[in-house]
């Protein structure tokens, strides 16, 4: 697989003064990207597209699983086959698609997701400890070794799009995504990364994003054991 085949989805929101940073950086790597504007109330959507992407906008804000889904969808009326996903605002190195798209290549894996925490120190404490918590559960549930179950940088062959089933809205997908790919027989494998934090407000919220993580895992157990008995 080449880098023109491997499509950069990235959802967006109120990120007008990164995106087209970021889109140039992507496309000076040799890859086609495609921005999904989560319904900005900025210029995120201008921003992106004169630097040269392609720009799926929704009207109203919907949260980052609904945006990357749409992305997926978007993906799936192409031929392109894989895609992967980067975060908007610059915390994510462009630089480093290349090796995503090499352990597409060499590992046998249909999902490489990006691992912080090889050297998590620059990571916030309590992301820290929520993600080793979280990813444990995921490992349990899914029975493969989930190294950092959290972090959005990740690559996705064409097949899992093609057959996992992606119902959430938020940021549980990045859960979702995994838990469905090992459901249906995808090997999931993992690559360091180097993360960038910026000092402004995240937009996630480690305990609320905790409480909707457990919902949506209490959820997702009972739906597949009815599909199991099914």
């Amino acid at each position: 697989m080449e880098k023109s085949e491997c499509l950069v989805v990235i959802p967006a929101y109120n990120e007008e003064k990164n995106i087209a940073r970021l889109v140039c950086e992507v496309k000076a790597c040799g890859f086609p990207v495609i921005v999904v504007d989560d319904g900005s109330k900025d210029s995120t959507a201008n921003e992106a597209k004169s630097a040269g992407a392609e720009v799926l906008v929704m009207s109203v804000n919907q949260g980052k699983g609904v945006a990357l889904r749409r992305g997926f969808d978007g993906l799936l009326k192409t031929r392109y086959p894989a895609a992967i996903v980067m975060d908007s605002d610059g915390q994510h190195d462009p630089k480093e698609l290349e090796h995503f798209l090499n352990a597409l290549n060499e590992t046998g894996s249909e999902v490489v997701v990006g691992n912080r925490m090889e050297d998590p120190k620059n990571m916030p404490w309590i992301r820290r400890v929520t993600n080793r918590f979280m990813s444990w559960i995921i490992s349990s549930v899914s029975k493969q070794n989930i190294s950092d179950s959290q972090c959005g940088y990740r690559a996705l062959k064409r097949e899992v799009l093609e057959k996992i089933k992606l119902k959430t809205d938020r940021f549980e997908i990045e859960s979702e995504i995994l838990l469905e790919a090992a459901r249906m027989g995808f090997k999931i494998s993992f690559i360091p990364i180097r993360c960038v934090y910026r000092n402004e407000i995240s937009r996630i919220n480690p305990i609320w994003d905790t409480v909707r993580f457990f919902s949506f895992l209490f959820k997702y157990l009972k739906q597949t054991r009815h599909l199991e008995r099914a």
